[in-house]
């Protein structure tokens, strides 16, 4: 196996993601395959943690439109990343991968509580580590909850998983086909330019703390491999 550029990495991964092809929900077979590329890094002796998103369940946003409170539609939406996490914590399991789900709310039914000394000695120990339910507060997105977990258990990077998109663009290519991709930006860059690469919240607590951001898609074929090895796949934003 090649050796990592990176020890310790949290994979954030979009809820969108997870419905594959359908148009609502979760489709085995992409979760599945994001469990298989999950497996295939950790044999390269690197420590993994997940958040997820729960787009393809909930979308707190539309829920606000048609009448939901803010606050109430955010902790259905911290819910449906529960969900997510559960169904790609049977994913890994099956195929072998130890792993523990951590929850910001209180459900010790079916997950942990998130405790930061127990999340890093799970990922010192082996185990992949699947950080649900954001940040437990409304008013946060799980971009955000990725950043603070980052910086919290420590790691190295914070990949960015986006649905079916393969970098940061001067434009949505899919409504743009002329959109320029950036191979590098900085996080002023990506503040400043309005990107829609992470809401600026997450962005500001990479900036002061330093997390290199790499977004990418994790569509592409060993593509959490080969950026964990430290190919230049996607757009990488850093404070350079």
């Amino acid at each position: 196996m090649p050796k990592a550029k990176y020890k310790r990495v949290l994979l954030k991964l979009s809820g969108e993601a997870f419905k594959g092809q359908t148009a609502y929900g979760i489709d085995a077979t992409t979760v599945n395959r994001v469990a298989s590329q999950i497996k295939q890094a950790l044999q390269m002796n690197v420590q993994i943690a997940v958040v997820v998103g729960g787009g393809n369940i909930w979308r707190g946003c539309q829920a606000e439109k048609d009448g939901v409170d803010r606050a109430t539609a955010d902790y259905a939406g911290m819910l449906a990343t529960l969900i997510n996490s559960l169904v790609l914590q049977a994913a890994l399991e099956r195929i072998g991968v130890d792993t523990r789900t951590q929850s910001a709310l209180n459900i010790q039914q079916v997950a942990e509580p998130f405790i930061r000394r127990r999340a890093i000695r799970h990922l010192e120990k082996g185990r992949v580590v699947i950080l649900a339910c954001g940040t437990g507060n409304p008013f946060m997105t799980t971009d955000t909850a990725a950043a603070l977990r980052a910086i919290e258990i420590e790691a190295d990077v914070l990949l960015m998983s986006k649905n079916h998109v393969d970098g940061v663009y001067s434009a949505d290519p899919k409504l743009h086909p002329d959109a320029r991709k950036f191979d590098r930006l900085t996080y002023l860059e990506a503040l400043n330019k309005r990107l829609g690469v992470m809401d600026s919240t997450a962005l500001s607590l990479c900036l002061e703390n330093k997390v290199s951001i790499i977004v990418f898609n994790l569509d592409m074929e060993n593509c959490l491999e080969r950026v964990i090895n430290g190919e230049p796949i996607g757009t990488l934003i850093t404070g350079e």
